[in-house]
């Protein structure tokens, strides 16, 4: 199975490019699409609604949207529920008020988006690609950093933890058990809270890997401007500092009356690349976006292909 990030500045039209290329790829291989986008425009494109399940629009292409909102809550549900049930002995401590603001946090929505990635790609293994439409780039970056981050969180508090465990046990023997009350785990085989942070541990860097691995690419969708310019330079340092893999770049509304400028920019970013990563021109299309000659994702230029060459 085959990963592909489509990433760029708002309004570039990187769900457009997305959704050409999953249905270009839908026609030889099976293909799930996923908007990440809180303001989702997949739907449109393909004229259906769509919701956070995923929707067969042919037999080989499946489309969805997901509810950003929603998915926050579950996450939070979630840990909430895991907290609540590993700290029980601090129930008396009304930790309901504390964990109602939780919603607030900085923060949530980057777990919970990549929360959704990570179901997705170990749940959907029946495709041969999944493609992943993500929100522009501030918050794309924030939540492809999460795994890193966290990775260096979790070995700071699994230390933390360890000397808790030192201290209880060191603690339990001068108390005795029977004068004990309340007996707290000291055993690191016994602690739910250090499993807890060793399996949060191992998903993360089994997520990190995958997204730094040869299976993985990230397109990068700009237009031929300035701002859109900028941007894209911005993106691309993060995407080395984060060592993701950014492996086709692709120059979208290209018209003859923004030619130069086009030809300027991407001049720009070769320099800026000091790579050979592939770019691809998409012509701006009035006649397309009016919906006068084909639908929305049956663009003319062949993306598909140049995402199969970077996977080869």
């Amino acid at each position: 199975m085959k990963i592909f990030f489509f990433t760029g500045k708002g309004g570039v039209g990187k769900s457009t490019i997305a959704a050409a290329a999953a249905w270009q790829l839908s026609q030889d291989s099976r293909v799930l699409i996923e908007s990440l986008d809180p303001a989702h425009n997949l739907g449109d494109i393909f004229n259906v609604t769509l919701t956070d399940r995923k929707t067969r629009f042919t037999d080989n292409l499946y489309l969805k949207e997901v509810d950003l909102q929603k998915l926050s809550r579950d996450y939070l549900k979630r840990e909430i529920d895991v907290l609540s049930g590993t700290y029980r002995y601090l129930q008396a401590l009304n930790l309901d008020n504390y964990f109602s603001v939780l919603k607030y946090s900085p923060g949530i929505e980057e777990y919970a988006l990549l929360t959704s990635i990570e179901d997705t790609i170990r749940s959907e293994t029946e495709f041969d690609y999944i493609i992943f439409d993500t929100p522009p780039t501030g918050l794309t970056l924030r939540f492809l950093a999460l795994p890193k981050v966290t990775i260096t969180w979790i070995d700071r508090l699994i230390q933390i933890r360890k000397r808790i465990l030192e201290k209880r046990y060191t603690i339990q023997k001068i108390r005795g058990v029977e004068n004990a009350g309340i007996v707290l785990s000291y055993d690191e085989q016994d602690d739910d809270v250090l499993k807890r942070l060793q399996s949060l541990k191992y998903n993360y860097v089994s997520l990190s890997a995958i997204l730094e691995g040869r299976d993985c690419t990230v397109a990068l969708v700009f237009n031929p401007d300035i701002l859109s310019l900028r941007e894209s330079q911005r993106l691309i340092d993060g995407l080395r500092e984060l060592n993701l893999p950014l492996r086709l770049m692709v120059n979208n509304k290209v018209t003859d009356e923004n030619g130069k400028m086009a030809d300027e920019v991407e001049t720009i970013m070769r320099d800026y690349l000091k790579d050979t990563t592939p770019m691809e021109r998409v012509r701006f299309s009035p006649s397309l976006i009016e919906g006068k000659e084909r639908h929305l994702f049956d663009i003319s230029e062949n993306i598909a292909s140049k995402l199969i060459e970077q996977c080869i």
